[in-house]
Order: structure tokens, then C-alpha cells, then sequence
């Protein structure tokens, strides 16, 4: 991409209205733009980010045995009464209207209705199952506390997978799985997670796993312990700070932490609601076991920023980047720099690399540089008259001071296998 052609432009001063580093760094350079508290538009440079966690998230989950589906926005209230949640749990932060005959409607907040509907009609026997169906798409919540930037929306971004089983031993099974999946997402990612015991939120009755991130700026506590072997929210913890972990004896610490994801044992609980039953082996009718695993992408977007920044702006990670290469030309004689600038270009592309091309020329070579920062692209690449006497090229890495001159005639095979 051509940064002369990006509608959005770079912000010099922060949003005065916005608190949270992960809004103040997205909105100044130019991933995200504000509607209202709690909503925000994905401008070009942020929905690329987006997409490449949606597609670490889809790659993952198909890698289990994920089926991607996409389901409505708009639920009926009729399916919500058959589990009490209407007007119970979650229902309570749910966006509702009415069309012009009188029927209700929810903007889903979550879908466990819709898909064990959907289950009940599919699934007979026990060969029809498990199942693990999943979807990336725009949840709504009523939301009362909407601050945080991207940490908590109204309107946001989730990947939610449901899993069907014939036996509480597979379920359990698959449960460890997705735990091991969301593992390598999150650090895919550039997260680092810490699998924590937490509350059912109003989906269950059992404890739920959550991943949580260590964050100066988290909304969660967590008792936790630094080999990995114990951590609890600390809503329902009774160790605290300076106990003992009950696995490995060491001093347990607490945190600031941001919630990336969760998984949910449901048991028969929408199955039964729903009327989602299986025949066995033996002949024998039972109810579906049931379990549900989410990763809010958008949270995980705010949550990168979060964690990869400096005072110069983002640092992101090589795999959510927007792209991997940011290539500025600068200084003159312009005319010789840009020519042989709209060459590398073109090889960048054609050797299918992901290039943001500063070809701006009402900027200084300051304004590039400090634009460059707060981007965060994981590389620079910069070509000048000094460079050019030389048949060389600038490579800097983002969060490193260092540089290195490289042959341009190199420059593609280099570029390829850089870390």
C-alpha cells in the first residue's frame, strides 16, 4: 500500500477523551476512529491488523476439528425464553428491539441458543457426533462501564467455538485440546497467557478457564504463580499474595491482568433448553454434552497494544502486523531516489512482501520517521542519497536502535529471511 493513499491521517495530539494506551496510540495512528463509547470503526491499517488475528485464530481452530459457520446478529426472544435468559444473566445486557408486528428481537450478545437449536435439528445419533462448530463475528452487550479503548466495547469482535459430545471423558477431552490451541494463538499472537480459574459468569455453574495477560492497565487481579502450576481470579480466590502455591510451594504474586479468552464446561444445560438430544449405542436417548470457548479478537488487538508499545508508539508483532515492512525514501536528489524507491517497490511486491510505501512527499524526513514509530510495522527500510552512493539500503528493526546497511541487490533474500 501506497501511504499517499490512505484517507486517514496521523494524529499529533492525544485523544482527550480516551484514558486507556491501546485507544490513545490506535486512534493517533490511524487503526481506529471513535463513534461513541464502546464503538469504534476499523479504518484500513486496523482491520488489516484484525484480519490477521481473525486468520491465527481460524487457522488454529481448524487445526482441532473446527467447523466455521457464521450465524445471525438478530435472535429471537422466543429462543431465549426456552433457557430463562430473556430477561436472566446475560439477557439483562442485551440489546433488544421489535419489528412492526410487535416481535421481539436480541442483538446476540452471545449464541448458544441459536447453535443448539440449529444442533437439535442436525444431530440424531451418537455418529453424528462430536462436533466443534465455531464462528468470528460482532457480538453486542450492553455494556455500562464502556471505557477502555478496545478492552470493553459495546459492539466488539469475538470468535466463539461450541463443542457437542456423546460422553463427559470427550468433552474433557477436547476441553485440554482448546486449552493447548489458545495457547498457541495467544502466542502467535505476542501474548503471553496465564490459564486462570475463574467464575461461570452467568453461562455455568462450574469454574472456567481464562486467559489472562499481566497489564499495568488490566481490569482483572489474579493470584497467581510464576511457574505456571496455579492461578486464580481473585474474585474467587481464597489464597492471596504470599501463600503458598498448593502445586510447587512458592510464593504465590498478584497482578493486573487483561482477559483475552475463556472456555466454558455447559454440560446438558442448553441441550436440555433446547431439546438437543442424541441416540446412543444401546438405543438410549441422552442430552448433547456441551462446551464453549471464546477469544474476543478485538480485545486481543487492544490487549498487543497494550503490551507492545514504548513512548514512541506501537511495537507490533511480526504475525498481527499490517505489514511487515515499512520502506521510506528520503532526502535528495528526489527524482533519483524515487525512481529507484518505485523499483524496490515493485520487487517487494512482486516478491509477494508486505510493504507500506512512504511515498509522501509533503513530510519531512522527521515527520516520516516519528509517523514510522507509532505505526509500530515491524521493520524500516529506508533509502537516501547516502545509502544510494553506496548501492545500499537501511534496515531497522522497530523496537531495536541498531541498523544495518544491506547490498540492494541482496535486499529481497535478506528481507525473506529475517526473523
Amino acid at each position: 500500500m501506497r501511504q499517499s493513499q490512505l484517507f486517514t491521517k496521523i494524529l499529533r495530539e492525544i485523544p482527550k477523551d480516551e484514558k486507556s494506551i491501546n485507544a490513545q496510540l490506535l486512534i493517533r495512528a490511524g487503526f481506529i476512529h471513535k463513534e461513541m463509547a464502546g464503538v469504534y470503526t476499523f479504518l484500513p491499517l486496523g482491520n488489516l491488523v484484525l484480519k490477521r488475528i481473525d486468520n491465527i485464530i481460524r487457522d488454529e481452530m481448524n487445526k482441532i476439528g473446527g467447523q466455521e459457520i457464521l450465524m445471525p446478529v438478530l435472535q429471537p426472544k422466543s429462543l431465549w425464553e426456552k433457557t430463562g435468559r430473556w430477561d436472566e444473566g446475560v439477557g439483562k445486557v442485551m440489546y433488544k428491539t421489535r419489528d412492526d408486528s410487535g416481535q421481539e428481537f436480541g442483538l446476540g450478545p452471545t449464541h448458544e441458543e441459536i447453535l443448539t437449536n440449529i444442533i437439535s435439528k442436525y444431530v440424531k445419533s451418537y455418529s453424528d457426533i462430536p462436533l466443534y462448530i465455531y464462528q468470528i463475528q460482532t457480538k453486542f452487550r450492553k455494556e455500562p462501564r464502556a471505557r477502555s479503548g478496545l478492552l470493553r466495547g459495546r459492539e466488539f469482535g469475538m470468535k466463539d467455538l461450541y463443542s457437542f459430545h456423546v460422553s463427559e471423558k470427550d468433552f474433557q477431552n477436547y476441553y485440554e485440546l482448546v486449552k493447548k490451541s489458545y495457547l498457541k494463538i495467544f502466542s502467535r499472537c505476542g501474548l503471553k497467557t496465564i490459564v486462570t480459574e475463574a467464575s461461570g459468569s452467568g453461562f455455568t455453574k462450574e469454574y472456567t478457564h481464562e486467559f489472562q495477560v499481566l497489564a499495568e492497565e488490566g481490569e482483572d487481579n489474579i493470584v497467581y504463580c510464576q511457574t505456571n502450576h496455579f492461578s486464580q481470579n481473585k474474585e474467587i480466590s481464597k489464597l492471596k499474595k504470599g501463600s503458598q502455591c498448593p502445586i510447587c510451594k512458592i510464593t504465590l504474586k498478584e497482578g493486573k491482568s487483561i482477559e483475552v479468552g475463556n472456555i466454558f464446561p455447559l454440560g446438558t444445560k442448553y441441550s436440555q433448553d433446547m431439546n438437543a438430544y442424541f441416540v446412543d449405542k444401546d438405543g438410549k436417548k441422552k442430552l448433547i454434552i456441551m462446551g464453549c470457548y471464546g477469544i474476543g479478537t478485538t480485545r486481543v488487538m487492544a490487549s498487543i497494544v497494550e503490551i507492545h508499545n514504548d513512548k514512541k508508539g506501537i511495537i507490533w508483532p511480526k504475525e498481527v502486523a499490517p505489514f511487515e515492512f515499512h520502506f521510506i525514501p528520503i532526502g535528495l536528489p528526489e527524482q533519483k531516489i524515487m525512481g529507484l524507491s518505485e523499483k524496490v517497490y515493485e520487487d517487494l511486491q512482486k516478491e509477494k512482501l508486505s510493504v507500506l510505501y512512504d511515498d509522501r512527499k509533503d513530510k519531512t524526513v522527521g515527520e516520516k520517521f516519528v509517523d514510522a514509530d507509532l505505526v509500530g510495522i515491524p521493520y524500516r527500510l529506508v533509502i537516501s542519497e547516502k545509502t544510494l552512493k553506496k548501492n545500499e539500503i537501511e534496515i531497522k528493526k522497530r523496537d531495536e536502535n541498531k541498523m544495518k546497511l544491506v547490498k540492494i541487490n541482496n535486499l529481497m533474500s535478506i528481507l525473506k529471511n529475517l526473523d
